[in-house]
């Protein structure tokens, strides 16, 4: 597989990444000197081969540059996302056993507090750009390299990965390197550049947080592959219409949230931009509202592609937008040779249409870092993982997500399922975005609650006909709540343990 070095050769001006809320355009030729140049900074540091760093940055080239260094270096590189507490850095800091720190000046009172708190403990700290009191400057340490020296013949670094927290502290999924002479060979399954179509001719757009693992991911391998990638620094629905027009994007990666926000512009402004470019629109997170998406693939055609998958790297499936439209809310079948399954409470294998744990059989396997009765409770006893996804297949074996385990509604002893109330509620034309929690009752043990971002003035009895006609009765909502927002990481995933904390006294 060609790595920068050889795209620096061939494309040396060619641009490897563009930052248009900056203006910053870096080419693939300065992309590597620029990593060469940190690289050798970390090796002077004394770092050795397998040590990580990591790194608390908004979206901006020294990302990409330390991602590439960390690879050249033999280093574990692990971003960090910039919604995380001070105790939760410290936690990851700890448990990934990071040697220092990188931090950007946007994110100074997070960097500040984690002095303050004594997070960092004696590791070394340095900020970018124009720097942040108290911490050295990466800048002055960087430019200081000489990119020609030759560098080390070390394994190849790689990212170390926590996951976004949605059920508890981050888990991290630390995989092994590359040793130095398998240099060329592909660090993931290549199937992806044929489901998606990535090449050299790619033009990619970000724009979601780099530190989350499939925009990270995405725009690694788009300039490994010798495209361009497009960064924004935060999604923003019009913004990025004239970003596809702009920059001719070929490529790109959603959230349904972000595609909520698009609908829901004017018009005039959604129909302003040439969009004739794109030619894929991927889409993951979270399950997309049917409505949403339908809506999406008669804007934008057939271009959507959607996956479901995690950081642990199980198991894939893959829809496209023709067979969805025959198969509305599935996220396809397996891809790479694995195999689903969907099991019982027993361990039983289910029968189609029955709703049950998801399990991937034949996929890498993958550990838990310093977690081992986590990793453990992802396998049964025949190898079959899974990531606490609930699910059904159909009689032509396409999946078909229900929840997470932990968010099901135990109400009188029935098992009811958020996702299957949350479908029916968003198809009213006043519901822009719905959760369904289960909140404390004391007769039932629990009922359903909720939790509705209108799109128009609706009124609860209207809510309470509508799914009257749609659902029995122990699963509709037997309250109410309207709110602005609904609180979702990053990568767009609801975090129902928010609602949970916040909402559930006052609804109860």
């Amino acid at each position: 597989m060609p790595q920068l070095a050889s795209w620096a050769e061939r494309q040396a001006s060619k641009p490897a990444a563009i930052f248009p809320d900056t203006g910053v355009v870096v080419s693939y030729g300065a992309l590597q000197a620029r990593a060469r140049q940190a690289a050798h900074w970390l090796l002077g540091l004394g770092l050795q081969p397998g040590d990580g760093i990591a790194v608390l940055l908004d979206n901006r080239p020294e990302f990409l540059e330390l991602a590439e260094a960390a690879r050249l270096a033999g280093l574990y590189f692990t971003p960090l996302s910039i919604h995380l507490r001070p105790h939760e850095v410290a936690y990851v800091l700890n448990d990934s056993g990071a040697k220092l720190l990188v931090a950007s000046p946007e994110l100074e009172g997070l960097a500040a507090a984690l002095v303050a708190e004594g997070a960092l403990g004696d590791r070394p700290r340095y900020a970018v750009g124009a720097g942040i009191a108290g911490y050295a400057s990466y800048e002055a340490a960087v430019s200081a390299e000489d990119a020609a020296r030759p560098l080390p013949e070390r394994p190849l670094g790689r990212e170390f990965l926590y996951s976004s927290g949605t059920t508890g502290l981050p888990k991290g999924i630390r995989r092994p390197m590359l040793p130095y002479e398998q240099r060329d060979a592909p660090m993931w399954d290549m199937t992806w550049k044929s489901l998606y179509g990535f090449d050299e001719n790619v033009v990619y757009l970000s724009p979601a947080p780099l530190y989350h693992a499939a925009p990270f991911g995405y725009v690694s391998r788009t300039i490994q592959e010798g495209g361009t990638v497009v960064i924004l620094r935060k999604f923003d629905a019009a913004q990025c219409l004239a970003m596809i027009e702009r920059y001719r994007i070929t490529h790109s990666q959603w959230v349904p949230t972000m595609f909520v926000r698009l609908l829901a512009l004017p018009e005039e402004v959604r129909h302003r931009h040439d969009l004739s470019s794109h030619r894929c629109a991927i889409h993951a997170a979270a399950p997309c509202p049917v409505p949403v998406k339908r809506a999406m693939i008669e804007w934008w055609g057939p271009i959507l592609k959607e996956y479901y998958a995690g950081s642990e790297g199980i198991g894939t499936t893959v829809i496209d937008s023709e067979t969805w439209l025959r198969k509305p809310r599935s996220v396809g079948k397996p891809v790479n040779g694995v195999t689903i399954h969907i099991t019982g409470e027993d361990g039983r294998e289910l029968p189609p249409g029955e709703t049950g744990t998801i399990r991937f059989e034949g996929g890498p396997r993958f550990a838990y870092h310093n977690a081992p009765e986590k990793t453990a409770a992802c396998y049964d006893e025949r190898g079959w993982a899974t990531l606490g996804d609930l699910g059904w297949l159909d009689e032509d074996g396409y999946l078909f997500l229900s929840d997470r385990r932990a968010d099901l509604i135990l109400s009188g002893g029935v098992n009811i399922y958020p996702a299957e109330i949350e479908a029916v509620l968003a198809q009213h034309p006043a519901v822009g975005e719905v959760a369904v929690v289960g909140v404390p009752h004391a007769e039932m043990g629990e009922q359903v609650h909720a939790v509705i971002v209108p799109r128009a003035d609706v009124a609860p009895a209207e809510l309470d006909a509508w799914c009257r006609e749609r659902l029995s009765g122990v699963k509709r909502p037997k309250s109410y709540e309207f709110v602005e927002e609904l609180p979702r990481s990053e990568a767009g995933k609801l975090l129902r343990r928010i609602l949970k904390e916040r909402y559930l006294p006052a609804a109860g």
